[in-house]
């Protein structure tokens, strides 16, 4: 608590556990309040989202959108949809609005629709993660996705197996949000994380170009992802 790395404030927590605990926390706080809350996929923050519904079962002052998305059918083991669902949304009596990627379309015809629905979004709150190359959302290394200014969603493909088609929200979509987290945990972060918030921003680590404009970003991470933080405190 009260550490900063690249403009972010940092929450290290002792593990996975209770880094999930954290996150489900604000996110109970943030479907509270209503809005505009986008969505990220992964093993992550799996358990923050099923602690956040047992938190706070009411969602239902919240636009739900995903940060990015696989183009696969939503019932496909992985889709982001699926994976909220199965976590979030399932047990809330109360649910949010939930504005799905149809990712059972092709991957232009995906983007083109999310990008239609999702023009001028704010986002109140953004729940992303930092893979271990540097991305975030589906913005990949070097990828053209990271020049897309005019545009809210576009497709994307990741470098790296499985090879999956994705759409994406973009860098000012996503950094639009009043208050921005990252969760991330593992050894296996560790690198990224250090790219991400203690190196020069650049398009060779999208997730160190991704900030909130308007409020706050939040890096919450565990012993292990935060072990290559070189200088934390600032």
């Amino acid at each position: 608590m009260g550490l900063t790395a690249g403009g972010v404030e940092l929450r290290i927590a002792a593990d996975p556990f209770e880094a999930g605990e954290v996150v489900a926390h604000e996110l109970a706080v943030a479907a509270q309040s209503g809005g505009h809350i986008a969505l990220s996929g992964g093993s992550t923050p799996r358990p923050a989202y099923a602690r956040a519904a047992e938190i706070e079962p009411d969602w239902s002052a919240v636009a739900l959108w995903f940060a990015d998305e696989r183009c696969v059918p939503p019932d496909d083991s992985r889709s982001n949809y699926r994976l909220v669902r199965e976590t979030l949304l399932d047990p809330l009596p109360s649910g949010p609005i939930v504005h799905r990627v149809h990712g059972e379309l092709t991957p232009e015809e995906a983007a083109l629709e999310y990008d239609s629905i999702a023009e001028g979004l704010q986002l109140d709150f953004a729940l992303l993660g930092i893979g271990p190359d540097g991305h975030t959302a589906s913005l990949f290394p070097n990828a053209p996705a990271l020049d897309a200014r005019e545009r809210a969603a576009v497709a994307t493909q990741p470098g790296f197996d499985p090879w999956v088609p994705r759409v994406t929200l973009t860098i000012p979509v996503l950094s639009s949000a009043q208050l921005l987290f990252f969760l991330v945990c593992g050894e296996g972060k560790a690198d990224a994380v250090a790219r991400a918030l203690g190196g020069e921003p650049g398009p060779d680590c999208p997730a160190s170009l991704v900030r909130s404009e308007r409020g706050r970003t939040v890096a919450v991470l565990d012993q292990a992802a935060a072990s290559r933080l070189e200088a934390a405190a600032s």
